[in-house]
């Protein structure tokens, strides 16, 4: 147990670095629109080029990640994490700006898909759940943590610093990486032939539950960031929040979830993954419908929002990506969870993109049409309730060290 949870903190710790990395251009959204005198259009492109890029990534990596040991994989992926990083630091302009965040985020895509893969191996189903929530937990740790205090430091000094405070923290991680997580190569005896390009692509779109899960992860994503990435600005140009207001937004949402999140993993694992998705997704149908409308508010009221908007989506994140991962069996749980991270990305940053098509600037700088996205993004979040309901479970004993998983059963959800 306590190798287990060591290796739950270092894959919680490379989610942080990584979550941190992609929120961080959120919320500095309004200093680079102001700096580089880019419209709403052009900040949504700097957004959606990460997620673009890890998705290309990640659709490439389901040719290779179940051909090697993961914990070898992933520290050379974690390198080139680590200079993308630093690429983002030393960038001088917009232009370079948006080169260096395709670079980063073509690493931090496969960082995903190999944390998920690693959870899907290492931990079984009965315990997953609080796995996942506990590794999720980076998420809250970031707004609490990482976002206000990148947000700070960019505040005293430049745009610059949150991503060399990225940087140092990602070397810490690196050596994490190689003592606490274990080889993890069973997967590799499952197969006699390595699969081609081709055929991984076919034995995910030739799986009905595995396309179910994946229209899933399109569903969410398309609904949620839209709203995600256009928080920031709006909060700045359209609620009246300050550049250091926008921290008690994420301090906020963050600190809650620190605790919710670990609570819905084990509501999961008591309750279904499916029963507490749906409940949680139809919560967080309400605080779109308020965020996207609000005018010049008080800071209270807008924080109760933001808070509600961030535990529900937090909380339909965990069971999702609980049910996602065991759809999958363990020999082709690499290729269909990287597959899965690409289709997430290229989602993610479409949906950035469109909402940035659809985002207008007012005469006074304020952002129009955010009320538009907020509807679209709820009639899609309606529409995964019914859609989980039709994936089903696909049980797999977990692998840890040199044991071999004795049986698979498979299950209905």
């Amino acid at each position: 147990m306590k190798k287990e949870k060591l290796l739950l903190w270092t894959l919680a710790a490379i989610n942080f670095t990584h979550i941190v990395d992609f929120m961080i251009i959120m919320p500095l959204g309004p200093q680079l629109m102001r700096m580089f005198e880019i419209t709403p259009r052009e900040f949504g492109l700097l957004v959606s080029s990460y997620t673009f890029s890890a998705g290309f990534s990640s659709f490439l990596g389901a040719f290779f990640l179940d051909k090697y040991d993961r914990k070898s994989i992933l520290l050379w992926v974690f390198v080139g994490f680590l200079l993308g990083t630093l690429a983002c630091a030393l960038s001088p302009s917009y232009p370079v700006l948006l080169m260096a965040r395709i670079f980063s985020g073509f690493f931090g895509g496969l960082t995903s898909a190999l944390v998920l893969s690693i959870i899907g191996d290492t931990i079984p189903e009965g315990r997953r759940g609080r796995a996942m929530g506990w590794v999720m937990a980076a998420f809250s740790v970031a707004s609490v943590f990482g976002v206000p205090f990148g947000l700070f430091i960019a505040s005293m000094s430049t745009w610059h610093a949150p991503f060399y405070f990225l940087l140092g923290l990602s070397g810490i991680i690196f050596l994490m990486i190689f003592k606490f997580i274990p080889k993890i190569t069973q997967h590799l005896g499952k197969q006699i032939t390595k699969p081609t390009p081709i055929q991984v692509i076919r034995r995910v779109t030739g799986n009905p539950n595995q396309m179910r899960a994946i229209s899933l992860t399109i569903m969410m994503m398309l609904g949620q960031f839209s709203i995600i990435p256009f928080l920031s600005p709006y909060m700045v140009a359209n609620v009246g929040f300050t550049d250091m207001e926008l921290t008690y937004v994420y301090m906020a949402g963050g600190f809650f979830t620190i605790f919710t999140s670990p609570w819905v993993g084990r509501m999961s694992d008591q309750y279904g993954m499916i029963k507490v998705f749906s409940v949680f997704m139809a919560l967080n149908i309400i605080p779109i419908a308020i965020i996207t409308n609000l005018g010049v508010t008080p800071i209270p009221y807008v924080l109760l929002a933001s808070t509600l908007f961030f535990v529900t989506s937090n909380g339909r994140m965990v069971p999702a990506t609980a049910l996602i991962t065991a759809t999958a069996k363990i020999e082709n749980r690499g290729s269909f969870l990287s597959f899965n991270s690409s289709v997430q990305q290229l989602a993610a940053g479409l949906a950035s993109f469109v909402a940035g098509m659809i985002l207008v600037e007012g005469a006074n700088g304020e952002l129009i049409n955010y009320n538009i996205v907020g509807y679209a993004a709820i009639g899609l979040s309606l529409l995964c309730i019914p859609l989980a309901r039709r994936i089903k479970i696909i049980e797999s004993l977990p692998i840890i060290g040199d044991e071999i998983p004795a049986e698979e059963v498979s299950n209905e959800a």
